[in-house]
């Protein structure tokens, strides 16, 4: 076996070691990067669980972190003077953290994805670095989705922090804060945007959902003025987009499509010329993602060329 190559069986982010390369593989790369030792078994099917999930989350890592791996059949005699000096390596896997040329944190058995970012994550945090920006925007996402609104912002602060122009984590930070309903929260952060990507799509695009929040909000105080003037006019059509102004601003977004979908059916090329253009200004708003914009559009779609 040579001192160290890669798996081929199928494309690996790891490196195969053994008791030869052990000490230049790990410890002493572990002086200039993080490594993680994975010891493995090729009965154990925790392992085959378990390390595609590890290469994944390393990857994305961009080098930052270096995989190996560990045959604890094939290099007992290693395996024996790790477990004298105190590695619990009985049981695989196993993955170990080295650092420095010491052990820095480990972890037993097959674990969730996300568990093993939050291990890598800390790995790399007391390295002093961090997550890849790609990664975190990532991360931030999902967690924007999950409403999650606290941990989004914290992460995209980070990313901010590393890259000041990065425009998704301005406009991430803006919708977050709309999303809790912080629009003055929001404004300061609108206002240190920097000038150079001010217009940005992403950027406008989170700008035009906080203004459309505002006036939601506005409206939505009048909800029940709105509805009570419905009433008596019920095809008035400003009165309706005002209607869908109040129901987005209280959080409804399929009711406030709709109402404007309705005006579109009744009068595509008169009066449903100014609610298609309210409509795609909550697209932009909500961003062209987002499940009540995607529904939206193929209602609209169905309309327009129906």
């Amino acid at each position: 076996m040579t001192d160290a190559l890669f798996l081929a069986s199928t494309p690996s982010h790891a490196l195969e070691i053994n008791q030869s390369s052990f000490m230049k593989q790990v410890i002493e790369a572990s002086r200039e990067v993080p490594v993680l030792v994975e010891f493995w078994a090729a009965s154990s099917a925790s392992n085959q669980q378990l390390s595609p999930v590890l290469e994944k989350v390393v990857r994305t890592t961009e080098g930052r972190v270096r995989l190996t791996r560990l045959d604890i059949a094939a290099n007992r005699s290693l395996v024996a003077q790790l477990v004298q000096a105190g590695l619990p390596l009985q049981s695989v896997p196993t993955v170990v953290a080295f650092w420095k040329g010491q052990v820095r944190d480990l972890f037993q058995g097959a674990q969730s994805e996300n568990d093993i970012k939050t291990f890598v994550e800390q790995l790399l945090k007391d390295s002093g670095q961090a997550m890849p920006v790609a990664e975190q925007l990532k991360t931030a996402e999902a967690a924007f989705r999950a409403g999650e609104l606290a941990e989004a912002i914290n992460i995209y602060a980070s990313v901010l922090e590393a890259e000041p122009r990065n425009p998704t984590g301005w406009a991430g930070l803006i919708r977050c804060m709309v999303a809790m309903n912080d629009p003055e929260g929001a404004e300061e952060a609108a206002s240190q945007i920097p000038e150079a990507i001010a217009g940005h799509d992403q950027i406008t695009s989170a700008l035009a959902a906080l203004k459309l929040h505002q006036e939601g909000r506005e409206a939505a105080g009048k909800i029940d003025d709105i509805r009570q003037k419905l009433e008596q006019a019920p095809h008035d059509t400003s009165l309706l987009e005002d209607l869908a102004k109040a129901q987005n601003g209280a959080g409804d977004r399929e009711a406030a499509a709709q109402t404007l979908l309705d005006i579109i059916a009744r009068d595509k090329d008169g009066a449903g010329q100014s609610a298609r253009a309210e409509l795609l200004k909550f697209f932009e708003a909500w961003g062209m993602t987002d499940h009540a914009t995607l529904a939206a559009r193929r209602r609209l779609s169905s309309l327009l060329f129906s």
